[in-house]
């Protein structure tokens, strides 16, 4: 009796043991970003994803765990030729992801040594049709190509690289030292540009001003000029115009006779100070002339008042 109870009793824990391991081994829990090929009697049967997943126990076999995160893998260090016999050494970096896992799996052995090399042979092959200088101008043109032959070759792979990054190109010291002393000839060369440009442009700047400078000063001149002609011109019109008062009132005042009177008088004055201004200042003797007398001079100057004096009348009859 005691023998059939421990018999039963191995057995129901033998069972449950059983059933536990089958059902550890029928599910399967994937993470988040990651893929499981499974293989059925060695043959592929189906991709897992993320979550959970059933599996036939002692029949199904996860053969293979695929990332699908994006990986990013370093290529070596390798030699190169440019289009002119240039020698390189190239390194850089590659980004890629899987995004069919049951190519991965069965399209190549190791889809990174793979996509590695090919990536390695196809810089070689791009850097062969460029030269030396364009290396370093069109670094984002030879990224952008070498990924673009990638993708073609590693498609069934069922690998697709993102980007592909040259982390350092190295040209030989000989050509470093050249293109060290090309740049220092050309700063050199732009510094005297610049500096001749700068003279230039002083020079020009010093002329220019010469130049104002003439053309504000010929042009205050010339208003100086017109504002002195028009000042001169102004003072001659007065005067014309007091001179031609002054001659009105004297012949409106030598129509009277005590205008007369006194312009006979005025006469003989100026014709004694006339003489007397003579007399001291010439080594000359003067001698008594009664056409040159002072009662000569008034005698013509009243014989002409006179004259006029009867045109007048004779003018105011008619």
């Amino acid at each position: 009796m005691n023998d059939a109870l421990s018999f039963l009793l191995n057995f129901w824990v033998g069972l449950a043991i059983l059933v536990i391991v089958l059902v550890k081994q029928s599910i399967r829990f994937v993470p988040q970003n990651m893929a499981y090929v499974v293989e059925r009697f060695g043959k592929y049967n189906k991709s897992m994803e993320a979550g959970l997943n059933m599996l036939i126990p002692f029949i199904d076999k996860v053969a293979y765990q695929r990332s699908l995160k994006e990986q990013a893998v370093d290529v070596p260090s390798q030699s190169a030729i440019t289009r002119d016999n240039i020698s390189l050494v190239v390194d850089g970096v590659l980004y890629l992801k899987v995004i069919d896992p049951y190519k991965a799996s069965y399209g190549v052995d190791n889809y990174v040594y793979a996509v590695t090399q090919l990536a390695q042979t196809t810089m070689r092959s791009e850097i062969g049709k460029i030269e030396l200088d364009k290396t370093f101008e069109e670094r984002e043109v030879l990224n952008t190509n070498i990924v673009a032959a990638i993708n073609e070759a590693a498609g069934p792979w069922g690998v697709q690289v993102l980007r592909y990054e040259i982390k350092d190109i190295e040209p030989p010291r000989t050509v470093l030292d050249a293109m060290e002393r090309q740049m220092k000839a050309e700063r050199e060369k732009r510094a005297a540009i610049l500096e001749s440009e700068g003279e230039r442009q002083s020079a020009i700047n010093v002329a220019e001003g010469d130049k104002q400078s003439k053309v504000l000063a010929a042009e205050a001149d010339r208003a100086q000029q017109i504002l002195r002609a028009e000042g001169e011109a102004q003072a001659i019109i007065a005067v014309a115009d007091a001179k031609a008062k002054a001659l009105e009132v004297i012949g409106n005042i030598a129509i009277e006779e005590r205008g007369q009177k006194a312009i006979q008088l005025e006469l003989a004055s100026d014709a004694i100070k006339a003489k007397q201004a003579i007399a001291r200042e010439s080594s000359v003797v003067l001698l008594n002339d009664d056409k040159t007398s002072a009662s000569n001079v008034v005698a013509e100057a009243m014989t002409i008042i006179n004259a006029l004096n009867k045109q007048k009348n004779s003018g105011d009859a008619q």
